[in-house]
């Protein structure tokens, strides 16, 4: 089952629980992936939901900074319960030492050397990491792989 499938579930679960933070909280995804699909005009693949999710996240983690700002707990609660929501629906994070090993073999097979090269590594590395890893911290990692 994809993850759109299962985002739909449960939104249908969410309904039945009558669990309102859920709903909500799945029915923006859903509509996320609904208008990246209209504007492509084709069904997303999987690494383009998990990007759109990835992208749900990380508004919710700029809504905790904003909130943080503003001394708004509530607001910082509500962007937690979302996220802790979201990550449900993500494949398990890379460690650092797994985007090491495979920023290195990137590296080795496109034969980058130095850190001019670091546009072709993120390109190539990107997708396959698509959901499982920060892009922040894959570019510092490249970074420093293409240094040494």
């Amino acid at each position: 089952m994809n993850t759109k499938e299962l985002l739909t579930q449960s939104l249908k679960q969410a309904l039945r629980d009558r669990d309102e933070r859920r709903k909500r909280t799945v029915r923006l995804a859903l509509a996320a992936i609904k208008n990246a699909e209209i504007d492509s005009r084709t069904d997303l693949d999987e690494p383009a939901i998990l990007a759109i999710l990835q992208k749900e996240l990380k508004s919710r983690r700029e809504t905790i900074e904003g909130a943080e700002r503003a001394r708004r707990e509530d607001l910082i609660t509500e962007a937690l319960a979302e996220i802790k929501i979201l990550e449900e629906f993500m494949p398990s994070p890379l460690t650092e030492e797994e985007i090491k090993v495979l920023a290195q073999e990137v590296i080795n097979k496109i034969g980058a050397t130095s850190p001019r090269d670091m546009g072709k590594v993120m390109q190539t590395i990107m997708p396959q990491l698509a959901g499982r890893a920060d892009g922040k911290e894959v570019s510092q990692i490249v970074h420093q792989l293409l240094s040494t």
